[in-house]
């Protein structure tokens, strides 16, 4: 009798960020830009999925299928999108969801794994959380937080800078660290996120 070949594990890995070209390469785009890398290793190309209203890209790596996930809903609606996936393909999210994010709570330069963590007001997190009914996923957090705006976080403030362009410095301080996040995840998908976590948790500032 020949015997069934097992299903790959499917995980969604997805970027928040905001669509459209006035958002490009912004703060607040770190989780698309950072998944747009792994997209371009794999030479996995996206396409629009409506049912999610997403752009996902697919491949099959690591004995997984990996589903690569740029939400097109906003921001603040992201968890629309994830909940809509995780349905289609009868996912749970404590093992089979990634987020990756921005995180103004974090240096500029820094990543950080975490899992079953609040949203620290961050919306697009927050959004997903409500809508999963669930916050025990793993989450890459990509730091945002330029020295600059350390003393001075108004609401107004942080809300123009992680949709405005950064300055020479720390634009080469942020494509640094979207590398580092992208190593983590190729990491993690080998050896596991507890490992990841406390090797990239420790490391200092890309």
């Amino acid at each position: 009798m020949k015997k069934s070949i097992p299903k790959p594990e499917t995980l969604l890995i997805i970027g928040l960020g905001n669509p459209g070209a006035k958002y490009r390469g912004t703060p607040h785009n770190a989780g698309f830009l950072a998944i747009e890398l792994l997209s371009k290793l794999w030479n996995a190309e996206f396409h629009q999925e409506n049912k999610s209203n997403s752009e996902i890209a697919e491949v099959k790596i690591y004995d997984k299928q990996i589903i690569l996930v740029k939400p097109a809903t906003f921001m603040n609606n992201s968890g629309q999108a994830v909940a809509a996936l995780t349905k289609t393909y009868g996912l749970d999210p404590q093992t089979s969801v990634w987020l990756v994010h921005d995180d103004a709570d974090l240096e500029l330069g820094k990543i950080k794994i975490v899992r079953n963590r609040g949203s620290a007001g961050h919306k697009g997190v927050e959004d997903v959380i409500r809508k999963l009914q669930t916050k025990d996923f793993a989450r890459f957090r990509i730091g945002i937080m330029a020295k600059h705006l350390s003393q001075n976080r108004s609401k107004s403030i942080m809300n123009k800078f992680v949709v405005s362009g950064l300055n020479k410095e720390d634009e080469k301080i942020f494509k640094k660290s979207l590398e580092t996040a992208k190593d983590a995840v190729l990491f993690a998908l080998e050896n596991g996120l507890e490992k990841t976590a406390s090797i990239y948790n420790r490391q200092k500032k890309s």
